[in-house]
């Protein structure tokens, strides 16, 4: 019997290390939610309107323009033919694809009436224009 008193008060030869495992991926996966989180696409000065309440649904596609012309398709940067094909292979996904367009108030119109020309090309009939509210 003192054999098994003595294998009981034994020191251990191994560390658990699960619960500080466990403790790590709660703080990863913290982290990747967090990072993910900020990311919100590109910034742009919208001009102002005095209308309000139309919001965006979930599969809305958003074409940003920036002051020096540069296009976006969800804040990853395209050319208008990319542009075209991109939402062409959207729309053929969901007939009723929602294209919100957010334009810079400084870019040139002639961008905004090409981004405009392409998605009317591919007979998107529902398409915002993203203003900010004038105070």
């Amino acid at each position: 019997m003192s054999a098994d008193v003595k294998a009981d008060n034994q020191p251990y030869d191994d560390i658990n290390i699960t619960p500080m495992l466990d403790l790590a991926y709660v703080l990863l996966v913290t982290f990747i939610i967090l990072t993910t989180a900020s990311v919100q696409g590109v910034r742009v000065a919208s001009p102002e309107t005095r209308t309000t309440g139309n919001l965006a649904r979930p599969q809305t596609r958003a074409v940003t323009i920036t002051a020096d012309g540069a296009l976006f398709l969800d804040a990853y940067p395209v050319t208008l033919a990319q542009l075209t094909s991109l939402l062409g292979q959207y729309k053929a996904g969901n007939p009723n694809l929602p294209v919100v367009i957010k334009g810079d108030a400084a870019v040139p119109y002639e961008k905004v009436v090409e981004v405009l020309a392409a998605v009317k090309k591919l007979d998107i009939s529902q398409v915002g224009l993203v203003t900010k509210q004038a105070p």
